[in-house]
Protein backbone atom coordinates (compact mmCIF):
# COMPACT_ATOMS: atom_id res chain seq x y z
CA UNK A 1 0.00 0.00 0.00
CA UNK A 2 1.18 3.46 -1.34
CA UNK A 3 1.87 6.24 1.42
CA UNK A 4 2.14 8.97 -1.33
CA UNK A 5 -0.77 11.76 -0.72
CA UNK A 6 -0.80 11.89 -4.60
CA UNK A 7 -1.83 8.27 -4.50
CA UNK A 8 -4.75 9.30 -3.02
CA UNK A 9 -5.93 11.81 -5.84
CA UNK A 10 -8.32 11.07 -8.59
CA UNK A 11 -8.60 13.44 -11.51
CA UNK A 12 -12.25 12.31 -12.00
CA UNK A 13 -13.52 13.97 -8.54
CA UNK A 14 -13.96 18.08 -9.44
CA UNK A 15 -12.79 18.95 -5.97
CA UNK A 16 -9.27 17.21 -6.90
CA UNK A 17 -8.93 18.19 -10.27
CA UNK A 18 -9.56 22.09 -9.35
CA UNK A 19 -7.41 21.59 -6.18
CA UNK A 20 -4.91 20.62 -8.23
CA UNK A 21 -4.86 23.31 -10.93
CA UNK A 22 -6.28 20.80 -13.22
CA UNK A 23 -3.11 18.66 -12.96
CA UNK A 24 -0.59 21.53 -12.79
CA UNK A 25 0.23 20.75 -9.00
CA UNK A 26 1.44 17.21 -9.63
CA UNK A 27 4.34 18.74 -11.40
CA UNK A 28 7.44 16.53 -9.97
CA UNK A 29 9.10 19.93 -9.44
CA UNK A 30 7.74 23.37 -8.10
CA UNK A 31 4.57 22.74 -7.97
CA UNK A 32 3.39 25.75 -6.67
CA UNK A 33 5.12 27.60 -9.50
CA UNK A 34 3.36 25.26 -12.00
CA UNK A 35 0.24 25.98 -10.11
CA UNK A 36 0.34 29.46 -10.99
CA UNK A 37 1.54 29.17 -14.42
CA UNK A 38 -1.55 27.17 -14.82
CA UNK A 39 -3.42 30.19 -13.70
CA UNK A 40 -2.65 32.74 -16.38
CA UNK A 41 -4.73 31.52 -18.80
CA UNK A 42 -7.78 31.57 -16.66
CA UNK A 43 -6.27 35.12 -15.71
CA UNK A 44 -6.29 35.89 -19.45
CA UNK A 45 -10.30 34.80 -19.90
CA UNK A 46 -10.96 36.10 -16.21
CA UNK A 47 -9.31 39.91 -17.25
CA UNK A 48 -11.66 40.07 -20.09
CA UNK A 49 -14.74 40.79 -17.61
CA UNK A 50 -15.27 44.05 -16.13
CA UNK A 51 -13.69 44.75 -13.07
CA UNK A 52 -16.35 44.39 -10.87
CA UNK A 53 -17.42 41.07 -12.24
CA UNK A 54 -13.88 40.46 -12.26
CA UNK A 55 -13.38 41.01 -8.15
CA UNK A 56 -16.67 38.74 -7.85
CA UNK A 57 -15.15 35.77 -9.95
CA UNK A 58 -12.11 35.45 -7.79
CA UNK A 59 -14.03 36.16 -4.50
CA UNK A 60 -15.76 33.09 -5.25
CA UNK A 61 -13.32 31.21 -6.53
CA UNK A 62 -11.36 32.33 -3.02
CA UNK A 63 -14.57 31.28 -0.85
CA UNK A 64 -15.02 28.12 -3.04
CA UNK A 65 -11.30 27.58 -2.58
CA UNK A 66 -11.97 26.74 0.78
CA UNK A 67 -14.30 23.94 0.16
CA UNK A 68 -11.75 22.39 -2.53
CA UNK A 69 -9.13 22.21 -0.42
CA UNK A 70 -10.49 21.04 2.41
CA UNK A 71 -12.29 18.27 0.77
CA UNK A 72 -8.89 17.48 -0.91
CA UNK A 73 -6.48 18.03 1.74
CA UNK A 74 -8.72 15.56 3.98
CA UNK A 75 -8.88 12.92 1.06
CA UNK A 76 -5.31 13.12 1.28
CA UNK A 77 -4.76 13.35 4.53
CA UNK A 78 -2.48 15.69 5.03
CA UNK A 79 -2.63 19.90 5.48
CA UNK A 80 -1.54 21.93 2.58
CA UNK A 81 -0.30 19.47 0.02
CA UNK A 82 2.45 20.26 -2.86
CA UNK A 83 0.08 19.22 -5.25
CA UNK A 84 -3.03 21.48 -3.87
CA UNK A 85 -2.82 24.76 -6.01
CA UNK A 86 -5.80 25.99 -5.90
CA UNK A 87 -4.26 28.35 -3.51
CA UNK A 88 -1.98 29.82 -6.01
CA UNK A 89 -4.47 30.11 -8.92
CA UNK A 90 -6.22 32.64 -6.27
CA UNK A 91 -3.37 34.06 -4.85
CA UNK A 92 -2.29 35.47 -8.80
CA UNK A 93 -5.71 36.66 -9.61
CA UNK A 94 -5.83 38.90 -6.56
CA UNK A 95 -2.33 39.56 -7.53
CA UNK A 96 -2.81 41.07 -11.11
CA UNK A 97 -6.27 43.00 -10.24
CA UNK A 98 -4.78 46.27 -9.66
CA UNK A 99 -3.22 45.67 -14.07
CA UNK A 100 -4.49 48.42 -15.64
CA UNK A 101 -3.84 46.45 -18.98
CA UNK A 102 -3.46 42.73 -20.10
CA UNK A 103 0.26 42.86 -21.09
CA UNK A 104 3.17 40.32 -20.55
CA UNK A 105 5.40 43.06 -19.01
CA UNK A 106 2.22 42.91 -16.05
CA UNK A 107 1.65 39.53 -16.28
CA UNK A 108 5.62 37.83 -15.93
CA UNK A 109 6.25 40.81 -12.90
CA UNK A 110 2.60 40.01 -10.83
CA UNK A 111 4.04 36.55 -11.64
CA UNK A 112 7.67 37.14 -10.03
CA UNK A 113 6.39 38.73 -7.49
CA UNK A 114 3.52 36.42 -6.69
CA UNK A 115 5.75 33.75 -6.78
CA UNK A 116 8.10 35.94 -4.57
CA UNK A 117 5.65 36.48 -1.40
CA UNK A 118 4.36 32.93 -1.60
CA UNK A 119 7.87 31.55 -1.48
CA UNK A 120 9.08 33.41 0.77
CA UNK A 121 6.32 34.42 3.29
CA UNK A 122 7.49 37.14 4.97
CA UNK A 123 5.00 38.19 7.78
CA UNK A 124 2.28 37.50 8.31
CA UNK A 125 1.68 35.13 5.79
CA UNK A 126 4.35 33.18 7.37
CA UNK A 127 2.53 33.39 10.63
CA UNK A 128 -0.71 32.12 9.24
CA UNK A 129 0.57 29.63 7.28
CA UNK A 130 1.97 27.86 10.13
CA UNK A 131 -0.85 28.30 12.65
CA UNK A 132 -4.24 28.63 10.37
CA UNK A 133 -5.25 24.76 9.46
CA UNK A 134 -7.76 23.44 7.63
CA UNK A 135 -9.37 24.85 3.70
CA UNK A 136 -9.19 28.20 4.91
CA UNK A 137 -5.59 27.63 5.92
CA UNK A 138 -4.30 26.62 2.95
CA UNK A 139 -6.08 29.48 0.67
CA UNK A 140 -5.62 32.74 3.15
CA UNK A 141 -1.57 32.68 2.95
CA UNK A 142 -2.07 32.84 -0.86
CA UNK A 143 -4.57 35.38 -0.39
CA UNK A 144 -2.33 37.83 1.89
CA UNK A 145 0.73 36.84 -0.75
CA UNK A 146 -1.87 37.80 -3.28
CA UNK A 147 -2.05 41.43 -1.79
CA UNK A 148 0.90 42.07 -1.11
CA UNK A 149 2.21 40.96 -4.43
CA UNK A 150 -0.63 43.38 -6.20
CA UNK A 151 0.66 46.33 -4.13
CA UNK A 152 3.87 45.60 -5.06
CA UNK A 153 2.93 44.68 -8.68
CA UNK A 154 1.46 49.18 -8.43
CA UNK A 155 4.57 50.17 -7.15
CA UNK A 156 6.73 48.30 -9.47
CA UNK A 157 4.30 48.98 -12.49
CA UNK A 158 4.45 52.70 -11.74
CA UNK A 159 8.29 52.98 -11.33
CA UNK A 160 8.92 51.03 -14.34
CA UNK A 161 6.30 53.48 -16.33
CA UNK A 162 4.16 49.57 -18.18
Amino acid sequence: MSTNPKDLLKMSNPWHLLATGFGSGLAKYVPGTMGTLAAIPFYLLLAQLPFGWYLVAVLVAALIGVKICTITSGDMKVHDHGSIVWDEFVGFWITMAIAPTVSWQWVLTGFILFRFFDMVKPWPISWLDKHVKGGFGIMVDDILAGFMAMIALWVVGYWLGF
